[in-house]
């Protein structure tokens, strides 16, 4: 990858229990094509996550002393937690060429929108509302009443599903990794991310135009 070339930026939500994580999982073991930005979270540590890996736990108190200092690129509260993404390492990936990739919800994806307009937004979904309830009871991780806040939030979430740039199926796990990757390296060819490469071929064409005139 030409470290001259600015990376893009990729915001990948989903309804909790889309699957997203497990497909996130696939990239982050491709670090050089992808560089994934691990948020902070409020939350506690689920069973199999890793420190630094999955998130940085931090308690409630520091993650909003890091709010306050302007710590974040985005941050929001989801399901009573705060989520929000260290802002260095996403401006220092970018700038160093690399595709950066941003696993976050509905109000942060919004938020980095707004402060990088050509961010790629992404959003996975099971196929169904059946399928997406028989995951979220079926991986045992949460109580009742949680997995009903995260329900609650899924209709909400259902609303801006068309303000993404892209809608993902996560039916099959291969083929939505399949379709992601496709996708994202697609976006890395589009001529708006590509502004030097357009300016070095216009001056070698208007030198080979002036050799051919003289």
């Amino acid at each position: 990858m030409e470290n001259s070339k600015r990376g893009c930026l990729f915001v990948v939500s989903g309804f909790s229990g889309s699957g997203k994580g497990t497909v996130m999982e696939w990239f982050r073991s491709r670090p050089d094509r992808y560089a994934l930005s691990v948020s902070c979270t409020s939350r506690k540590p689920r069973p199999g996550e890793v420190e630094g890996v999955s998130y940085y736990y931090i308690s409630h108190d520091e993650f909003r002393k890091r709010a306050e200092e302007g710590f974040f690129l985005e941050h929001a509260i989801y399901a009573d937690h705060g989520y929000g993404t260290p802002k260095k390492f996403v401006e220092e990936s970018l700038a160093a060429g690399k595709n950066v990739i941003l696993e976050i919800e509905l109000q942060g994806a919004m938020q980095v929108k707004k402060i990088y307009p050509d961010t790629t937004l992404i959003f996975i979904t099971p196929p169904s509302v059946e399928e997406l309830r028989r995951r979220l009871v079926g991986r045992g991780t949460e109580t009742a009443e949680e997995i009903h806040k995260r329900l609650r939030r899924a209709v909400e979430e259902g609303r801006y599903m068309d303000q993404y740039d892209y809608i993902v199926v996560n039916d099959d796990l291969q083929t939505c990794i399949r379709q992601l990757d496709a996708l994202m390296q697609a976006q890395r060819l589009r001529a708006s991310h590509s502004a030097e490469l357009i300016g070095s071929i216009r001056g070698g064409l208007k030198q080979l135009e002036r050799e051919e005139n003289e």
